[in-house]
């Protein structure tokens, strides 16, 4: 199964996950509101921000449209809100489309040539268009010019079109699949990091205020430290604390009311929900700790092979409770530790003989 492609029951897992970080029907219509309009506003992501402000300023000077922007980073951590942000600071109009409905090179032509001098076009997840739209692109970044066939086999021709100038802003999850020509076009690349807690704080705080919600800093931690550094879950789990709040506790967050309310959604005090938990359990109570096959700890949580790989796993591996080796899945002493299991002493077999526990 291609990473970038989920089926059925991924996507089925994935709407049922709190935590999960890419955005659902509710995410977008909340985010419409609680998304900053300028790059002041904007909280983390100080490089990126420093640079791009740079970028804009100086475009703005020279009185000419900002250079083709390329955004990559997990989901959720702000790469349409900046591609917004780029489109009022230039004061310009912005389109917003995505690889996979581009699947054509006239797709393509037919959005380029609609294009207003000075536009922002934000094409999300560009990694996933298809190759003669990608090769449509390279001309019109570079020279402002697409070429039209018309007709096919010896008969076509081609007819040179102009485009006004515009920004291109491109978004993708996966800079690796972006071929070396199109990466090289983008004048500006900045790369998404995830959150620091202290940053999720301030986004919170900032989402509380726009929600007329009462949470206090201790209130704010407790829902930044479980929201796995991303802005997008931050915002969520918020509502879902600001529900249980308004039912049980008159509508004020503490850390005692966020830790009852996520305690409830099932989500923990490091962000992992029952899928993960799962995952671990099976991994230290029926496996020892590993190494065992992706397979078989699938069928042991009772899920498909790709929800355990793509939905799962990601964020354990990065959270330093599980590992990927040759040999298979192994539970990191981190993960013994936080579902407060001790560890068999196995001498130099197992997962005891990988991490010398």
């Amino acid at each position: 199964m291609n990473w970038d492609e989920t089926g059925p029951d991924t996507d089925e897992r994935l709407d049922e996950r709190l935590v999960h970080a890419d955005a659902d029907g509710e995410d977008t219509a909340v985010e419409a509101a609680l998304r900053p309009k300028d790059l002041d506003e904007f909280v983390g992501q100080e490089k990126v921000r420093e640079q791009l402000d740079l970028v804009l300023k100086a475009a703005r000077a020279r009185g000419a449209t900002a250079d083709h922007v390329l955004l990559s980073g997990a989901p959720g951590l702000g790469k349409t809100t900046l591609s917004m942000i780029i489109a009022a600071e230039m004061g310009a109009p912005i389109r917003i489309t995505s690889g996979p409905a581009i699947q054509h090179a006239g797709d393509l032509a037919a959005i380029l040539s609609s294009l207003q001098e000075g536009e922002v076009l934000f094409l999300d997840e560009i990694h996933r268009m298809s190759r003669p739209a990608e090769e449509m692109l390279y001309m019109a970044m570079e020279d402002f010019r697409v070429d039209v066939i018309v007709g096919k086999g010896p008969g076509a021709t081609a007819i040179p079109l102009e485009l006004p100038p515009f920004t291109l802003v491109g978004a993708t999850t996966r800079a690796g699949l972006l071929p070396p020509p199109l990466r090289d076009r983008f004048g500006f690349t900045g790369h998404m990091e995830f959150y620091a807690p202290t940053e999720l704080e301030r986004v919170i705080h900032r989402s509380a205020r726009l929600l007329d919600v009462e949470i206090d800093t201790d209130g704010a931690a407790e829902i930044a430290g479980r929201s796995r550094g991303t802005p997008r879950i931050a915002n969520r789990l918020l509502r879902r604390v600001r529900d249980y709040a308004q039912v049980k506790a008159e509508g004020r967050i503490d850390r005692p009311v966020a830790a009852a309310a996520l305690g409830v959604y099932e989500v923990d005090a490091r962000g992992l929900d029952r899928l993960d938990r799962a995952v671990l359990g099976a991994l230290l109570k029926l496996f020892g700790g590993g190494p065992v096959g992706l397979s078989t700890l699938a069928v042991a949580v009772g899920e498909e092979r790709e929800t355990v790989e793509e939905v799962a796993e990601p964020f354990l591996v990065r959270e330093g409770l599980l590992a990927r080796t040759p040999r298979g899945r192994v539970a990191t002493p981190a993960a013994w530790t936080h579902l407060g299991l001790v560890p068999p002493q196995q001498g130099g077999k197992g997962q005891q003989g990988l991490f010398g526990a």
